[in-house]
């Protein structure tokens, strides 16, 4: 039974009160009876609209199928859509021309462009090496991965492919800092004289094309790190002829270490599976040790005993004698829970849980203070500011109702006005077609936009539910609102002043370990004026970075900033349903397959093991990162389906009682995983079911209702045999 504390108009879950009182608020300069005091006050206020604000979501989904099911199979103009749109509040006015005016932004998120990576909270090790993963190593990237053909499959190390790495590795070299008539497999040695770098080819002193490249070094012993500069991101060219590698090397370059991810969002929300106190505690602790530089993850490897911990800054030393300081680790953004959850960490008087993104913007802020509190060159923000990227906020005036919980949050902790930075996810449809009143609404703190395709097609397919049966995901890619969405988010933040002072970013690479096909095809990213995009892990983050300095995102933004504009309202609203399109039996059956298979293999783990993202091959045998948003674009889809004849509900139980067999079949490695069984009274199995065939009701297509009620019961039956 959970105990709470009185606190006026609310009700604390006594687990959070003490961790607040122990741990958050020790050290900080907040007397703790006025804090709880105005807590209650702000949360007492802004839940009230939190829920008014739902309930405006439903009523727009209302209309919007109403006026759906009246249109269904007829021939309507997009202009006739459009002005039906405007007339419900759907699409607002757009007002005059603006430019944000952000303040005290870290040059991670203003000038520097570069990889993202997106971690969970929740697991200590992985937020760790997250942080730490601001720099990596170019020579393991691209010995462990598929860059240079299948990785190695046994753990002796290969030679060959050693050459291979490094061959390769120098030739990115003559591409990122170029020498004056040489190539890097000809330098001999690499000097740093009276602080002066010095190249050698044989007795032949090489130069460098552009010599600022050249920032400093730092030597350690047999060690010597020698630091460039390419598109404002660092490249460290390791010298030690102790290592193996190093001896071989003809200049005893040992490795290559690039400025990988530059920025990090460490997440409470689509990779976690938080649904109860003790979750939601610990996620917070892990967030509170990475901003007092505390946290620590011990783990054995091969029964050595490993802990991580957080790296250290680097200190070089420039040509002319003096040091300087390069950050060891990555700046940390964390992203709170959207508008829809609600928690029991805290209730209302009446009992009732409030808003779970209200606790989130509180604690988390609270937690970033401790970064504040310890100036030294380690700090998270040299700015002094708290980066909090919002999730599946729809339209304007959820965008301003989260500036409200912000400024509220900010007055409790008595910081300055708009010390906590927005991020505003561009993931749902209201939210794209009105992207510049969504800025406009909090143009004194946003730091960040993006796209996500997952989460803005799951939208994109609930909104138009009442339509007709919508294309097969692939197809759906193809259609005209994808690449309007991608270039109207681009163009409105830039038009809206982001250049030089805010991150735009782009979506997630979902394979991880086909980083081949990530180095073919993520650099479109940078070319179409994303100044960050998502990764899946450190190693993704490095092989990523080479894209960065291949292109100056800066450049690219300012042509596009410089060259025409267009209005991309009319693409937008080109719903891509199959409009008389005739699928085969087989091309139904495959995609009903794969998207039950995607599924069952990520909720398996959601509600089992409480695993909030996780690597599920899909019914190709393609591993593929899953999270919450792509459980909601299969589950619509599934639904939408369902919805309008095209499989039946007794071809989505056949579907998952063959997947379930597939799915375990999958696991059975896993010594943790615990098989799946094709029953209703299995609550992985029940989760996923309801997905398929409730998806409809569910409240914007989320999966979080279904998926929190079914972990809930699963922890409960543990506790209840333990």
């Amino acid at each position: 039974m959970t105990k709470y504390r009185n606190i006026s108009t609310i009700q604390v879950a006594s687990d959070l009160y003490d961790f607040v009182q122990a741990e958050v608020l020790n050290g900080l300069d907040l007397d703790s009876d006025e804090f709880w005091r105005n807590a209650s006050i702000m949360i007492g206020d802004l839940d009230k609209k939190n829920k008014e604000l739902l309930k405006d979501r439903v009523r727009m989904q209302e209309l919007l199928d109403q006026w759906k099911i009246k249109n269904k199979g007829k021939k309507y103009s997009v202009e006739e859509y459009e002005a039906f749109l405007r007339k419900i509040g759907y699409i607002l006015p757009e007002g005059e021309d603006f430019k944000i005016s952000t303040e005290n932004i870290d040059p991670e998120i203003s000038e520097i462009s570069g990889p993202q990576l997106v971690v969970p909270i929740t697991n200590a090790r992985y937020a760790i090496n997250a942080a730490n993963a601001r720099w990596g190593s170019l020579y393991d990237a691209l010995y462990g991965s598929d860059i240079l053909g299948a990785p190695p499959s046994e753990p002796i190390y290969s030679a060959e492919r050693g050459l291979q790495v490094v061959n390769w590795a120098k030739k990115f070299l003559d591409e990122s800092i170029p020498l004056q008539q040489k190539m890097w497999s000809e330098i001999t040695e690499i000097r740093i004289i009276s602080n002066e770098l010095m190249i050698f080819s044989g007795k032949l002193r090489v130069e460098l094309v552009d010599s600022s490249q050249f920032k400093g070094s730092l030597k350690n012993n047999l060690e010597t790190l020698v630091l460039f500069k390419s598109n404002q991101l660092g490249i460290i060219i390791e010298i030690n002829p102790s290592k193996e590698v190093g001896k071989r090397d003809p200049a005893q370059i040992s490795d290559i270490f690039l400025e990988s991810a530059v920025s990090v969002i460490m997440d409470l929300e689509d990779s976690v599976s938080t649904v109860d106190i003790s979750d939601k505690i610990n996620a917070y602790r892990n967030w509170l040790g990475l901003m007092t530089e505390q946290l620590t993850e011990s783990f054995k490897k091969e029964g050595i005993k490993i802990t991580r911990k957080l790296e250290p800054n680097k200190i070089f030393v420039n040509s002319e004698g003096s040091s300087f300081t390069e950050k060891g680790r990555a700046l940390m953004l964390v992203r709170n829970v959207g508008h829809l959850m609600t928690t029991n960490l805290v209730l209302n008087q009446d009992g009732s849980e409030v808003g779970e993104g209200l606790i989130d913007c509180l604690i988390s802020a609270a937690c970033a203070l401790h970064d504040f509190s310890q100036r030294k060159e380690t700090s998270n923000s040299v700015k002094k500011s708290i980066y909090i990227v919002k999730p599946k906020m729809h339209g304007p005036i959820e965008v301003a109702f989260t500036n409200e919980i912000f400024e509220r949050v900010e007055s409790v902790l008595r910081l300055p006005p708009n010390t906590l930075k927005l991020g505003i996810m561009d993931e749902e449809r209201r939210t794209s077609i009105n992207l510049k009143e969504c800025i406009r609404e909090a143009k004194s703190r946003v730091c960040f936009i993006n796209t996500g395709f997952l989460d803005r097609t799951g939208d994109e397919i609930h909104s138009s539910m009442e339509l007709g049966p919508m294309l097969r995901k692939a197809d759906i890619k193809k259609k005209e609102w994808i690449e309007a969405y991608e270039k109207n988010n681009v163009q409105v933040g830039l038009n809206c002043g982001f250049l030089g002072r805010a991150q735009i970013g782009k979506g997630m690479w979902a394979m991880p370990e086909k980083l081949s096909e990530m180095l073919t095809q993520k650099k479109d990213h940078l070319t179409a004026g994303g100044s960050c995009a998502w990764v899946p892990s450190p190693t993704a983050a490095t092989i990523h970075a080479i894209h960065y300095h291949q292109i100056s995102v800066r450049k690219v933004q300012e042509n596009l900033l410089h060259g025409p504009s267009k209005d991309f309202t009319s693409d937008l609203l080109k719903v891509p349903i199959l409009d008389g399109m005739n699928l085969s039996r087989r091309q139904v059956e495959e995609e009903l397959m794969n998207n039950i298979q995607s599924i069952l293999g990520y909720v398996v783990k959601w509600v089992n093991q409480g695993v909030g993202c996780s690597k599920v091959p899909d019914f190709f045998g393609v591993n593929l990162m899953e999270d919450r948003a792509t459980c909601r674009i299969s589950s619509q889809h599934i639904s939408n389906w369902l919805h309008h004849g095209v499989v039946t509900e007794a071809d989505i139980l056949d579907a998952l009682d063959k997947m379930t067999e597939m799915v375990n079949l999958q696991n059975s490695k896993d010594p943790l995983y615990e098989p799946i069984s094709a029953h209703l009274s299995d609550f992985a199995f029940r989760a996923a079911h309801d997905l398929c065939i409730h998806g409809r009701l569910q409240p914007n297509g989320y999966t979080e209702p279904i998926l929190h009620e079914n972990r809930v019961r699963k922890k409960a039956t543990r506790h209840t045999f333990e």
